[in-house]
């Protein structure tokens, strides 16, 4: 019942979140009125939501995620996000697995939000990246076979700092490179939105490998 995101609500949310690179984003779909039960006692609603597809190494679809959307647009205080409880859920088979953006191959960057990562890909728009949705889920992301170099995107909490240590320690046993790249403010979509798209730019081009920025930045020069 869901359909792509183009010209949609989901699109109009993520250019109000700063995002402009949507390349790629094909696990993500726009459905007009989704189901959302605050709790088992209450009636169900029907709010505009982003649907986005969690799937494995193989691409086979395991859960789905839901953002519900405020219908009203944008505003500051929830940041477009419908003014509901818990305007964000997961359902289905989490563990190992995430939302992708571009096919992974050696390199790859991975962090907990979809904004958070789709914030990265306009200014890395070549670089594959992977949503886990969670720091638990992070920290538990399995990883592609050819992989030998991994970006670990980390939203500045203590929640994210313990998914970071986790995954590195991971890494190295499995012989992945990983680096850390850190936010000047809570996530990289807050500095997007904040500082601007050149402060990012710059602020990523420094953390990177000397080697990547030619190959994943060449799109944002």
């Amino acid at each position: 019942m869901s359909q792509p995101i183009k010209r949609t609500a989901v699109e109009a949310y993520l250019r109000q979140r700063g995002i402009t690179a949507l390349h790629g984003t094909d696990s993500l779909r726009f459905h007009p009125r989704c189901y959302y039960r605050p709790n088992e006692h209450s009636p169900t609603e029907t709010w505009p939501a982003m649907i986005a597809a969690i799937t494995d190494l193989s691409g086979h679809l395991t859960g789905a995620h839901r953002t519900w959307l405020d219908p009203d647009g944008f505003k500051e205080a929830t940041l477009g996000k419908a003014p509901i409880d818990t305007p964000r859920r997961a359902m289905g088979n989490l563990l190992g697995h995430a939302v992708r953006f571009g096919i992974a191959s050696e390199v790859l960057a991975a962090g907990e939000g979809i904004e958070t990562m789709l914030s990265l890909r306009c200014v890395l728009p070549n670089m594959p990246m992977v949503a886990a949705l969670s720091a638990a889920h992070l920290s538990a992301i399995l990883f592609p076979d050819r992989l030998r170099r991994l970006y670990v995107a980390r939203d500045n909490d203590p929640a994210g700092d313990s998914a970071v240590a986790m995954l590195l320690d991971r890494a190295a046993s499995a012989g992945i490179e990983a680096l850390v790249l850190s936010p000047e403010m809570s996530d990289f979509n807050e500095d997007l939105r904040l500082l601007g798209i050149d402060a990012l730019r710059a602020a990523i081009r420094g953390q990177i490998a000397a080697q990547d920025v030619a190959r994943f930045m060449e799109l944002a020069a």
